[in-house]
Parts: C-alpha cells; structure tokens; sequence
C-alpha cells in the first residue's frame, strides 16, 4: 500500500500527518509505505540517538535488532528506523534502505516469534526519490507486560543504549516499574490496634454500607494478618504511616524564591514542610499548605502587586495523583516546589503500565488499585471522579486562559509542573498591560509574560514597533527606557472619536 502525505516537518515522535489519500496497492506489501520530502528524509538521517530513538543499518541481525526493541518497550517506548549507515571515520550517516519490502521480512519472522501478537509494535516503510531504498520505521509501544528478545533475555532502554535485566532483583525493579507487581501489598510489621483503634478507620467506616466493626473490615479486606498489615492498610488507615514507612509517606513543601530551573539552598525560603498521616489527610493537609505558600507570592497585575492564586481543583488533582500513584517501593517522599512562578510536584517513580507522558490524558493504569479503590470510598474522597485526575487540572487551568500543565518522566520519578503564566501570546500580554496603563519596561513585561531574557523581551518589543503597536519614550535612556502606545495614533483615535 502507498499512501502519499503532504506534511511540513516529518520528525521522529511526530505523528501528525495529513494524508493526501492518492493510494496504489500492492498485494505483496502488508506495511504502508510513506513518501518523505528531502527535509523530512535529512530529519531522519539526522536523528539523535537517545533514550526514545536509535538509528541501525539494514545489516544488523535480526536478534540484536529484538534486543533494542525489548529494551524500548521495556521503557518508555520509542522509534527505530532500519536502512540508516554510519561512517565512523566521517562520522556521517546515509540513507541506505531496503530495495524491496520483502527484504526486511526476517526482521519481522523474529519479532513476530518472540511476541506473536506483536502489539507492542508498529511497521511503516520510508521512502525518499533522492535516496536509495526504503527505510523501514518500527514505532515501540511501551506495553504493562515484560518484553523478551528472541534469545528470551530483558533488556531495558538507558540513554542511548541498552542494559541487561538479568537478576532477579532487577527483574523484580521492573515488574514494580512497570506496574505488574505492586508494592502495596507487601507486608510491614506492625501494631495491630493503630490502625484498627485509628481515626483513620473509624472516619472511613462511617461511609462504608454496610457499617462494621474495624477488626471484621480489615480482614475482610485481607489488609492485616497477626502483627501485619498490608502497606496499602498502613497508608489509608493509620493515624501516622510514617512510623512504619518512613520517607515513603510523607509530602515535603519548600518554597524557593526565584523562577530559575537551576536551583539550590541560596534560593529556599525558610524550611520546607513536612506533610504526614494518613494518605486521605496527606492529600487535604498537603493543598492547604501549599496554598498558605503561595498566598504569600505577589505578582504583577492590574492593580499593581497582587497575590498569586493557583486554581485550587488543578493542586488538588495533582497532589492526589501524585499520592495514589507513586511507586511506595522507592524510599523518597512526594516533593511539592513552590517557585515565584511555578509549582512542580514530584512524585516517586516512572508511569506505570503502558502509560506515556503522550497518552496519560486518555488511558488509565493504576500502580494502586486498593489504596484508589478505598480511599474513594471515604466521605468526600479525594479522588471523587475515578480515571479524571490529571485531565481536570489541564481543564481548569485551559478555562482560566492559564497554559496547561507539564507532565515529565524522570529516571526514577515523575514531575508535574503547574506555571503561573497566561495563555497566550507575549505580544497579547503586553498589548493587554497597555490596554489600562501607559508604559511599560522591560523588567515589567518579563514579569507579565514570564520571559526570562532581557533581549528576547526587546525582540517583542521591536516585533510591537513593526506593526505600529508600540514606541521606545525618547527621553528614557539606558536602565530607565520604557515603551508606550504610538503619539500620533493616540492622537489619531482620540480626533476620530471627536
């Protein structure tokens, strides 16, 4: 099948492609074949090997070609294209690709034996009229389940290469990673009266139809058994978890002073705070102190300096994510960073299951499922529409016109970051400012905007002067220059409205 695209900018991890619809088939071809301009085709060649893509030559052999695919879809997913050499001397790559489709067949004969439903990935052919061949592009899906090689070895993606998980330690860490084992049903040894004596459990039960006692509700619930409980019992029922999960269970808050991505203890403002109890508390104490942090940041506004306000249902959600969702086998509390111009929540631990930063939005996996199911079941839970989350806070910061929140995947964490910066465009910002005052600086329209660059700030400006928008104030030199609205436009709307 040939499907040829008229797309701009064709780069890896970008799938969005208009299709012309112009199609000839094939009956010997099973995979689409995509004409590429050269741009796209440089794009290619020119790829970045590094943890969510790699380059091979048609030559590499068919099992270490299943040793790159394990470890893709052991991490993160990714995308492999097939048909690129390297010349080490000259360190230069060409297009090298397939003369026929069928070449490529024993790559997919070993793939397919490994994994014979193969839903972990995706085949397409590139084709380009000034290279030779075809490129065969093979998009790795991360998948909840564990990927072999074809010689039945794991192997996980790092940087720009591969590692071997070959241990039962390690293959225990990525079954955890992966969200196939959970951690909170591991067992702590603990006293059995604080948790079924606790606040905790008598709050819940009062919700829970039908009433019972404590004890009979836990065993129910398979939670604890003679001097233990379940970590998942220890995180929702005991009055303080941290006792028997230390720095698993807490949220720690600092309040850093500065809007900088490099930071250190020269920016932190007082002692963070510690957050405890259990994990429905946790969640409620942790979003009133952060707000009481934020309460206290001023920001540039209409009326001069005004508090900052953070909508209060996107911290929830992300706060409440980042508690239900964390991996509690790694030994690190929930971070909570408030900046001058930006929270950022990190939670321990990678996205579980097939979950991506690409698809979070739209798929659901669960690394908890107790500790959500049961927490829902409290009065007023946290979690109160199962499987919304992280999709409400992007609502309600696009309905406050404020950009939407950035998800990022760490090494051993994920980290959410809400900005306090208006969606929009710089010019729009500083055109809006203009609309009730009659200056503006450069130190003022950074602040507005959140550019952080003195001469990007000026390239706005000049971009402004272009269109007759704004003007320099002759008389403000150096340090102390300033923009206005242009004289004799101000001059010409006030006569047209005489």
């Amino acid at each position: 099948m040939k499907l040829l695209f008229d797309h701009n900018s064709w780069t890896p991890r970008s799938r969005n492609i208009r299709i012309v619809f112009e199609r000839s088939r094939t009956q010997d071809n099973m995979y689409p074949i995509y004409e590429i301009d050269d741009t796209q085709a440089a794009n290619i060649m020119a790829t970045q090997e590094n943890y969510l893509n790699d380059v091979k030559a048609k030559e590499i052999k068919p099992a270490k070609l299943s040793d790159t695919i394990s470890a893709f879809a052991n991490a993160a997913g990714g995308d492999v294209y097939i048909g690129i050499s390297e010349d080490k001397t000259t360190n230069t790559r060409n297009w090298l690709g397939f003369n026929e489709p069928e070449h490529a067949n024993d790559f997919f004969h070993t793939l397919f034996q490994a994994h014979p439903f193969g839903n972990h990935v995706k085949f397409e052919f590139l084709r380009n009229k000034s290279h030779p061949g075809l490129v065969l592009h093979i998009t790795v899906k991360k998948v909840k389940e564990i990927v072999k090689s074809s010689s039945g070895e794991i192997f996980v993606r790092v940087n720009a290469g591969k590692q071997k998980i070959d241990t039962p330690e390690k293959i225990k860490r990525l079954e955890l990673d992966k969200g196939i084992i959970t951690f909170e049903n591991e067992w702590v040894e603990v006293s059995l009266p604080r948790i079924e004596n606790s606040l905790s459990i008598l709050n819940f039960l009062i919700n829970v139809i039908p009433t019972g006692e404590p004890l009979t509700y836990l065993n129910n619930q398979e939670l604890i058994k003679e001097g233990h409980a379940r970590v998942c019992g220890v995180l929702l029922f005991c009055d303080e978890p941290a006792v028997f999960l230390p720095k698993r269970s807490s949220i720690k808050i600092a309040r850093y002073k500065t809007k900088d991505d490099d930071i250190g203890r020269e920016f932190l403002d007082g002692n963070p705070v510690t957050v405890e109890g259990d994990a429905y508390n946790l969640v409620y104490n942790a979003v009133s102190e952060t707000k009481k942090i934020i309460e206290g940041i001023k920001r540039l506004g209409e009326e001069g300096l005004e508090s900052v306000e953070y909508p209060e249902e996107a911290l929830h959600e992300v706060i409440t994510n980042a508690v239900l969702h964390r991996d509690y086998s790694i030994v690190a509390d929930v971070q909570i960073r408030v900046f001058d111009n930006r929270i950022e929540v990190e939670s321990p631990g990678r996205l579980p299951g097939h979950v991506t930063t690409a698809n979070i939005l739209n798929t659901q996996s669960a690394r908890n499922p107790a500790l959500v199911r049961l927490i829902n079941k409290f009065p007023n839970p946290p979690n109160k529409d199962l499987g919304e989350g992280l999709d409400t806070a992007f609502r309600v910061m696009e309905t406050l016109r404020l950009k939407p929140p950035i998800i990022a995947e760490k090494d051993a964490s994920v980290l959410v970051i809400i900005r306090h910066e208006a969606l929009g465009s710089p010019e729009e910002l500083v055109m809006q400012y203009m609309e009730t005052h009659t200056e503006i600086t450069n130190s003022l329209a950074r602040e507005i905007t959140g550019i952080k660059s003195e001469n990007s700030m000026k390239n706005v400006f000049i971009r402004l002067k272009s269109r007759n928008m704004l003007e320099p104030i002759p008389e403000r030199k150096g340090s102390a220059s300033a923009w206005r609205k242009p004289i004799n436009l101000e001059q010409s709307n006030t006569n047209s409205d005489e």
